[in-house]
């Protein structure tokens, strides 16, 4: 297995974001995690140019209800792009396989359906350490590179 960091992207390469608005809709669910994964996504963007007056943040009880949040920030905010921010760790029930389908297909229906991109920023574990690794330990921040996602969707958007 990897130990490096995967989050370093060459921000010579990145649009410049102050134009931007964002949406980041948190899961509350495992909050250590993606507390630290928001942290990683607003740094991304503000180093990128985005204002933290452009940064919406809204929280929803866990990774099964990111969906409903994220569709009611499109519907109400007008954003260029939302990351979707979870974290899910498998367990001995087949509830980690439900949540984790549902997730990952309601975000893919929202972006078939809506002109804005929402990036899929949950992460789907096996144990709590390797969440831990994912969200600003040794493989990095997968908030950061959500954020660089979505910074370079918000700019696809545009043609």
């Amino acid at each position: 297995m990897a130990t490096t960091d995967l989050s370093y992207y060459d921000k010579a390469t990145i649009p410049n974001a102050n134009k931007f608005r964002f949406g980041i809709v948190v899961s509350e669910w495992n909050s250590d995690i993606t507390e630290n994964l928001y942290l990683g996504a607003v740094q991304a963007l503000t180093e990128n140019g985005a204002t933290k007056e452009n940064i919406i943040k809204w929280n929803v009880p866990g990774s099964f209800e990111l969906v409903f949040g994220c569709k009611k920030m499109i519907e109400s905010q007008k954003v260029d792009a939302i990351i979707a921010i979870g974290n899910v760790i498998q367990g001995e029930t087949k509830h980690f396989d439900f949540v984790c389908d549902g997730v990952t297909q309601g975000i893919k229906d929202l972006n078939v359906k809506y002109n804005v991109p929402v990036i899929f920023c949950v992460l789907t574990d096996n144990t709590k350490q390797q969440s831990i690794d994912r969200s600003g330990g040794i493989h990095g921040n997968k908030g950061i590179e959500s954020a660089i996602a979505a910074i370079k969707m918000a700019a696809l958007r545009e043609f």
